[in-house]
């Protein structure tokens, strides 16, 4: 089985696959499927409505299954106006390359004492026709609470800036330190989504 994943974040996708692959399904990328470019304004109130937007504008453009997701950043300690929130990229209305990410966060931990708690919420949007449209926001699949810490980590991951300040709440390590393990991706609230939806019944493994 192939899908579509409405987004142009090499990184994502590879977040993703690593996740259905145990289910026997390739994820595509725009460049798989010649997609054109689309500009889609991301003007919803939250994951999940910024994640239907981008679904149905890639699926009402080239008429395939395809989904997209979103997450929303919240950093306890921040007050509501200074929450990240939808716009983990972008500050006072410019969007931020992977440096100027990683200097802003560092900066922001930095003035609440070296470290802050954050979590993603996050939401899935999957259209296979015009008829069929399954969404999903839940806590099964926003992240755990994690570190933002103040000093970045000398590797950088291409398209997840913010991995260089991620810390396991659990083991205080850096999360680019972790020993990568051939089980380190479990079925999770995504993988449960695809089933679910897409009425498989058991794993390929």
């Amino acid at each position: 089985m192939k899908l579509l994943y409405g987004t142009s974040n090499p990184a994502k996708i590879d977040f993703m696959q690593k996740r259905v692959e145990s289910l026997g399904i390739k994820i595509l990328s725009l460049s798989d499927v010649n997609a054109p470019k689309i500009e889609i304004d991301e003007n919803g109130n939250d994951p999940l409505e910024n994640a239907r937007i981008k679904a149905m504008a890639y699926y009402q453009a080239l008429k395939i299954p395809v989904f997209s997701a979103d997450s929303g950043l919240y950093i306890d300690g921040l007050d509501d106006a200074r929450q990240p929130g939808l716009y983990v990229r972008r500050v006072q209305g410019r969007r931020l390359t992977d440096d100027e990410m990683i200097a802003h966060y560092s900066s922001l931990a930095k003035e609440l004492g070296g470290k802050m708690t954050a979590r993603y919420k996050n939401a899935i949007c999957l259209v296979l026709n015009d008829s069929t449209i399954y969404e999903y926001m839940a806590e099964d699949i926003a992240s755990e609470p994690f570190l933002i810490v103040s000093t970045p980590h000398q590797k950088r991951s291409e398209g997840f800036p913010l991995d260089s300040l991620s810390v396991c709440v659990e083991s205080g390590q850096y999360y680019n330190d972790l020993e990568l393990k051939e089980n380190k991706y479990p079925e999770d609230g995504f993988t449960a989504f695809f089933k679910r939806t897409l009425g498989i019944k058991k794993s390929s493994r």
